[in-house]
């Protein structure tokens, strides 16, 4: 049975055709710069070099046909047939409070998720938009939403309510939300496979540390605590985001600047992190190598991150009592052994301690603890496009 796995943004439309017979990828790819000049499509054939075709994409839909057509390619496709396609998952980023698990979508499905785009503006329109183009060029096709957000359902009150009138809560769903729970619960079940111990038996904390960055306790398989909130901006401080600041700092910016909200969401959102404090770069593969040139606020940019880790790392060791592993995934957390050097430092009163051999992994699955370590460090590379098969596989198969 065949999968295909549908990741939307703005201008953007990634892809996965997986086959879940024995969980292989047979084709990713990516539609990029929809509705703009110059838009192309790329897209790899496993075990084939990677394509790059220039080619017209005024909308999603039109992106979507281009998948279709460049997956049954003659020459550089892997299905004869899009009848080969037994469903769609797609990633929703915002579910609200309504869904705790993923849900085969139909017409109420799609109401929620417009009742969403409030919370968040940026993201579900987008992928209402490739649930709208798929449907339409597949409409006999299963379509199955997983959303970013439906792992963190398991927060208890006391963890997401904030501490406003009780009636913001009620009127507008003002709480804590969380973001990443797709990676969060993925690997999660891969720690528990490399522990050799059932998921409910665990206490970890999963640092998802990309360019968007969070961290969640994860207690008997459960989020009951998470550092994005209302919003992905809240928490870390990451590649472009502030991440949690004085809330009187945006009436200061807002009077002292003379800044819109708009504009506020904008410098937040976009202006700031490792970006603002650095001067030099979201990337990290950039700051690394500007600290490496003395670059003394690039230092202190990676310094402000790992700080902000460790702190999270400490308090949901706290929240959960105990402690079993901590497990870095996502572009930074699998691939930078500084970072990860850094965040673990003097955290031998946990039981932590790293290996600064093993911990030059990029990439791989791996146990990076010292020998004698109490509490393991585990490197896991994400997939969320796998979670999403898996979840849109269960769902079809009842």
């Amino acid at each position: 049975m065949k999968i295909l796995v549908i990741n939307t943004g703005s201008s953007s439309l990634k892809y996965q055709l997986i086959d879940m017979e024995n969980e292989a990828v047979l084709a990713k790819g990516l539609c990029d710069r929809i509705g703009i000049d110059n838009s192309f499509i790329k897209h790899t054939k496993t075990g084939s070099d990677t394509i790059v075709v220039d080619i017209d994409m005024t909308n999603h839909r039109a992106a979507i046909k281009q998948v279709m057509g460049v997956l049954t390619d003659e020459k550089n496709g892997v299905i004869s047939d899009m009848s080969e396609i037994a469903a769609v998952g797609h990633r929703i980023v915002h579910g609200g409070e309504r869904f705790h698990d993923s849900v085969i979508i139909d017409e109420d499905v799609m109401g929620a998720i417009r009742e969403c785009i409030e919370l968040a503006p940026l993201h579900n329109p987008p992928n209402i938009i490739g649930i709208e183009a798929c449907q339409h060029i597949m409409p006999d096709t299963p379509m199955v939403a997983v959303f970013d957000t439906a792992f963190h359902q398991t927060l208890p009150q006391y963890a997401y309510l904030y501490a406003l009138p009780y009636e913001m809560y009620e009127k507008h769903g003002i709480r804590k939300y969380g973001f990443h729970g797709t990676s969060h619960k993925y690997v999660a079940q891969r720690a528990a496979a490399m522990l050799g111990k059932p998921l409910e038996e665990l206490k970890l904390i999963t640092c998802h540390l990309g360019n968007g960055a969070s961290v969640c306790a994860v207690e008997y398989g459960k989020s009951v605590e998470t550092s994005m909130g209302f919003t992905p901006l809240d928490g870390l401080a990451m590649g472009t985001r502030s991440g949690t600041v004085d809330p009187a700092v945006v009436k200061f910016l807002m009077e002292n600047e003379k800044m819109t909200p708009r504009e506020i969401d904008e410098y937040l959102n976009k202006k700031s992190g490792v970006l603002g404090i650095s001067g030099v770069s979201s990337d990290f593969r950039d700051l690394e190598e500007a600290f490496d040139n003395g670059n003394g606020r690039a230092r202190l940019a990676i310094k402000i991150f790992c700080y902000r880790v460790k702190q999270y790392i400490g308090s949901y060791a706290a929240v959960m009592n105990g402690l079993d592993a901590v497990v870095f995934t996502a572009g930074i957390g699998e691939n930078n052994p500084l970072v990860r050097e850094i965040i673990m430092e003097n955290l031998d009163f946990l039981g932590l301690g790293i290996d600064p051999e093993k911990n030059k992994v990029r990439g791989q699955e791996m146990d990076i603890s010292t020998e004698d370590a109490k509490v393991r460090t585990l490197v896991i590379p994400t997939n969320e496009e796998l979670a999403i098969a898996r979840e849109t596989l269960k769902l079809i198969a009842k």
